[in-house]
């Protein structure tokens, strides 16, 4: 299992082209990372950019025998990394993080009430808006919220009407999409999934709000790799984690104007477990 994701290592550094007269990126602002997520090896490497040629030649470098053995990529919802997984690792089954999805229907949600919100008070919301003032209570997962906090959330974005029915209908969109997801590690039948899936594609389509009828169409054309998350459970949490690594040895160094140090700093730090250096014993 291999993941796959980028970190912002600083600002680009621009050169002038003599030849042409045009500006060149001599050093980009983004680092790709390739994390293996089925041992403890952390990070295998990092390449400078964010592009299909930047992945596909980190891949390509490894021998055959090793992309054969790659069967999974976790990736966030880019398509670039999509493209470039595509053409070096056919064989590989791309998986989508959930939680990117989760986060996209909560962007969702957001947008909607700031929308409603502007639309019909003619400004931005503020204390003494119940909308605004339950804004983190709904981005919050409904299982993870006692039914003190639940009923009357809902019964007060019901009390609002009309800046409150929508804002309902897109949280209750919201928690269908989580409902599908929590079937991750469940061994689900496929019926259950087809079921909650419908579910969420109906109540978006039903609400009419086009914030939610682009959700919908994110969320079917990266189906297939968010069904294999369902089916697998694979997560690019170790990717994040080592990416939280990166970000605090740039800091801790208080930023690098070397790349290639940087990256030798980055991988030192990011394989210790391997090497056996958080070993107490």
């Amino acid at each position: 299992m291999l993941g796959i994701d980028e970190v912002r290592r600083g600002r680009p550094r621009w050169v002038l082209d003599d030849s042409t007269g045009t500006w060149t990126t001599a050093v980009n602002r983004w680092h790709t990372g390739f994390v293996d997520l089925s041992d403890d090896q952390g990070l295998l490497g990092q390449v400078e950019g964010r592009t299909i040629a930047a992945v596909t030649g980190w891949l390509n470098q490894r021998d055959a025998t090793w992309r054969e053995r790659v069967a999974f990529v976790a990736i966030d919802m880019c398509t670039i990394f999509k493209a470039a997984v595509r053409a070096a690792l056919p064989q590989a089954r791309l998986v989508v993080d959930h939680f990117h999805v989760v986060q996209l229907a909560n962007q969702a949600l957001t947008e909607i009430r700031r929308r409603i919100t502007v639309q019909i008070r003619g400004r931005r919301g503020r204390k003494g808006n119940r909308e605004w003032e339950l804004r983190n209570r709904l981005t919050r997962s409904a299982a993870r919220m006692h039914g003190s906090q639940l009923d009357p959330m809902v019964d007060d974005l019901q009390a609002l009407g009309r800046i409150g029915k929508p804002i309902l209908a897109a949280w209750n969109a919201k928690e269908d999409l989580l409902d599908l997801l929590a079937l991750a590690r469940t061994n689900p039948d496929r019926t259950v999934i087809a079921e909650r899936l419908f579910r969420f594609y109906d109540r978006c389509a039903a609400s009419g709000l086009p914030e939610l009828e682009r959700l919908a169409t994110t969320i079917e054309t990266w189906w297939p790799e968010i069904l294999a998350f369902i089916q697998t459970g694979i997560t690019n949490a170790g990717s994040e984690g080592t990416n939280r690594v990166i970000k605090t040895t740039a800091r801790d160094a208080y930023g690098f104007r070397n790349p290639e140090n940087q990256r030798l700093r980055t991988r030192c730090a990011t394989t210790r477990r391997g090497r056996g250096c958080l070993n107490p014993a």
